[in-house]
């Protein structure tokens, strides 16, 4: 009989907790999950999945505009905001049943409270009050919206998990953030019928990104009807009977009706039990791992954004798989960062792998630029001013591409693809002696071939 009551115990039943649980029960382990909310975590419930049918719904006015070019006859487009809503929410419900299901499936129990640490090896039940133990301990909470304290009156502010269930559209909304989150959401809401307005302290949108992508992606932002207003602190938000005013630096005011703040996400670890157990944290309250995402005690590993190390649903995922090779197989493996290719739903979207221009300069490389913009023949057709951008960053001693970046009608899709091509360290060469598909706005990735020399100086980091 063993000394535990599961062989892991996993805290957290989102997409990196649910994989690594699946797996470590079809092992032969015994596998608790324990979960307060509905299985399925930040990227089904409240991210990715019902933002990304958000982002479809926003796209049908648009749609309804180029059908003409195309023959068609199609009558004014007007939302239900309420139908809309709970459609998304069905589906959501529909997803998380399914994760329940999986997790039975493989023979692991779900258990639906909340739990927390009370050492290297306990695990304490908040609802039913019971301890249970377990040779391993996977925390695999996920993140959670910050709201920044010290700015007066956020109490009536918006995060992202409120936005999928609103019980109606705002007519007029402030973006407080530039990251993927509040992009999002402005090219959602404009598209919506919300007049949007997006404030960012930077200079740029999408810090990290590319320098061309981000530029660009601002530029046809603003030409869909958003207005950016960078370089702009807020000051506070003040509440009143015709809505709420944003007060910003210099004296700039916005009159709305909603505020989202998307201005970064904290790690989930807050009276999780972490001091108690022993387990090393960092300032935002991330736990401290290795390469193998095992904490300061060893018997507790934690995956996914509690570790604050690469945000991505899909890395968490790959973090859960390697957990499970490394603890339940024996095969020691350590999630492999490089080269991660992930996706904007920006209107229009973004797709980047590898280095952005900047960042292979900064590294060291000689770097050559490949690089086009120009209108689909869909846009083209329909009088639509909308452009896309490919940009290849190339070592100029290697020949390898370092980084592809797209922006653009399906570039979610593209930059998938593009991602094998870098993980396999494909050359520029490679790509030209590869064969187009035409008609294809793909194709550009395999037809660009004179360098591409900018005005004034290169991109810095």
């Amino acid at each position: 009989m063993s000394e535990f009551d599961y062989d892991l115990f996993t805290i957290g039943a989102g997409s990196g907790g649910v994989r690594a649980s699946r797996l470590a029960a079809q092992t032969g382990a015994k596998v608790a999950v324990a979960e307060e909310d509905r299985p399925g975590g930040t990227c089904v419930l409240r991210g990715c999945v019902p933002k990304k049918l958000l982002v479809h719904a926003s796209h049908f006015p648009d749609e309804a505009a180029d059908a003409a070019a195309f023959g068609w006859t199609v009558p004014a487009p007007a939302l239900d905001w309420s139908t809309l809503r709970d459609n998304v929410q069905a589906e959501t419900a529909r997803l998380s049943k399914i994760y329940h299901r999986n997790l039975s499936l493989a023979g692991a129990e779900l258990i639906a409270e909340r739990a927390r640490l009370k050492g290297p090896h306990t695990v304490h039940l908040e609802r039913s009050g019971r301890d249970v133990t377990a040779r391993h301990i996977l925390i695999a909470t996920g993140s959670w919206p910050h709201l920044p304290a010290d700015v007066p009156g956020i109490e009536h502010a918006l995060t992202s998990n409120d936005m999928f269930t609103l019980d109606r559209l705002p007519e007029r909304i402030a973006i407080v953030g530039g990251g993927y989150i509040a992009v999002e959401f402005a090219g959602i809401l404009n598209g919506l019928g919300v007049k949007t307005t997006l404030v960012y302290r930077g200079a740029e949108i999408l810090r990290g990104f590319d320098l061309d992508l981000r530029v660009m992606l601002a530029h046809e932002m603003e030409a869909k009807g958003i207005e950016i207003l960078l370089e702009t602190n807020v000051e506070g938000i003040v509440k009143h009977e015709k809505g709420l005013t944003l007060v910003c630096e210099r004296g700039k005011e916005l009159e709305v009706d909603a505020v989202l703040y998307a201005t970064g996400r904290r790690p989930k670890t807050e009276r999780l039990g972490l001091d108690a157990a022993g387990v090393a944290t960092d300032k935002t309250g991330a736990i401290e791992v290795d390469a193998y995402s095992q904490s300061s005690v060893p018997s507790i590993y934690a995956i996914g954004d509690a570790t604050n190390r690469m945000n991505l649903t899909p890395v968490a995922i790959r973090e859960g798989i390697a957990f499970v090779e490394t603890v339940f197989k024996g095969h020691p493996t350590a999630m492999d960062y490089e080269g991660v290719p992930t996706a904007v739903f920006s209107q229009p979207p973004i797709g980047t792998v590898g280095l952005a221009e900047a960042a292979a300069r900064a590294a060291g490389h000689k770097v050559d630029i490949y690089r086009t913009s120009f209108r689909t023949m869909k846009h083209a057709f329909a009088g639509r001013e909308e452009h896309m951008l490919m940009k290849l960053v190339v070592d100029g001693e290697t020949d390898r591409v370092l980084g592809c970046h797209i922006m653009g009608h399906e570039a979610g899709e593209l930059i998938q693809i593009a991602g094998i091509a870098l993980k396999a360290r494909a050359t520029k060469a490679e790509f030209d002696a590869t064969c187009a598909v035409h008609p294809t706005a793909a194709e550009e990735l395999v037809t660009i071939r004179e360098k591409y020399v900018p005005r004034g100086k290169p991109e810095a980091a």
